[in-house]
């Protein structure tokens, strides 16, 4: 059975055998001795996306007390749930997430821990996933981000709005109404900016839906 460790796009963890193209955490949020999550889904605000393999090391998944091993399908999926680049792992990548941050929110002299504060209370209103309006029209926001139409979730590339799942994307065939954004607004400044997330391949793999899909 799998273990309760991949997260969605609105930053519910869940158990799904699919492990996606990033892992992460958030501090320490399991059982290690059941391998089990804990009541609380946080313990830190430095919520962070990491590589699967970094520097040959191993580590028993959830068997440990250490930090909570989670999953994401690509980073687009992280960053909606309000992760950002880890510097340890993914320096460069951290390293051009800040620059394009600072950028994007006209800021300067950043480090991680203001990026966190400003991402916590942009991801969460009372304990659940926060919701932002549309600062433009949905066919206008940058590769890479993502937005939640009733109870699915999409992302939107080259103006095409492809519909999420935990195996990838497929075409959304259906007009989207009522989106609102889940990817945290200062980290949807940084894509403007120029920062971009890595996707999955299906993302690049879904065919071009009809312009009657976006409105």
């Amino acid at each position: 059975m799998p273990l309760q460790n991949r997260v969605t796009p609105s930053g519910d963890i869940v158990a799904d055998p699919h492990r996606g193209l990033f892992t992460g955490n958030r501090g320490i949020i399991h059982d290690p001795a059941t391998r089990t999550l804990l009541k609380k889904r946080w313990a830190t605000p430095a919520w962070i996306t990491c590589v699967c393999e970094f520097r040959g090391k191993r580590r028993q998944v959830m068997g440990t007390r250490s930090w909570t091993e989670l999953f994401f399908l690509d980073e687009a999926t992280a960053l909606a749930a309000g992760h950002r680049p880890c510097f340890f792992c993914r320096r460069d990548d951290a390293n051009r997430f800040r620059a394009a941050w600072q950028e994007g929110n006209g800021v300067v002299d950043v480090r991680a821990r203001d990026i966190d504060a400003v991402l916590h209370r942009e991801r969460l209103e009372k304990g659940q996933k926060r919701l932002h309006r549309l600062p433009m029209p949905l066919e206008k926001l940058p590769d890479g981000a993502m937005v939640q139409a009733g109870e699915e979730s999409f992302l939107i590339v080259e103006g095409r709005a492809l519909r999420w799942s935990m195996a990838g994307y497929r075409e959304a065939s259906d007009a989207i109404g009522d989106a609102m954004v889940l990817t945290p607004p200062s980290t949807l400044r940084a894509m403007g900016a120029g920062y971009r997330p890595v996707l999955h391949p299906s993302a690049g793999a879904a065919a071009t839906p009809s312009p009657s899909s976006l409105r």
